[in-house]
């Protein structure tokens, strides 16, 4: 499910609970940071796909969305981050990038308050 936005009091248009502004900046912090390379690369890929610049979810590869992810749509790719996560034979790499994509998306759906 997408939606072409939903919008704060004021008129500004939202992906989840942030603003398009908000991920864009976030996007570009992410990639102005150390750390793991696979953690960076899975924020920036959930970043981005927030963002509608790609059409496949960064986990599930949910495909053929038109417009932003819908709130549902991304709280369902951190459900299956959780699950991923939570498997004892994600390792490494995998693992994180999963958690990158986690943070992330967390973050967009404001279950945290930190950007990944």
């Amino acid at each position: 499910m997408t939606t072409p936005h939903t919008a704060r009091p004021d008129n500004t248009p939202l992906v989840g609970v942030r603003t398009h502004t908000d991920i864009d900046l976030a996007l570009k912090d992410q990639a102005g940071h150390g750390g793991a390379p696979q953690f960076a690369a899975g924020a920036s890929a959930a970043y981005t796909w927030a963002l509608g610049r790609t059409d496949r979810s960064p986990i599930t590869g949910t495909g053929a969305a038109r417009g932003f992810p819908g709130l549902p749509l991304l709280t369902a790719e951190v459900d299956a981050s959780v699950v991923q996560l939570d498997d004892a034979t994600t390792r490494g790499d995998a693992r994180d990038y999963i958690q990158g994509v986690h943070d992330a998306l967390a973050w967009i759906c404001g279950y945290s308050d930190q950007p990944a």
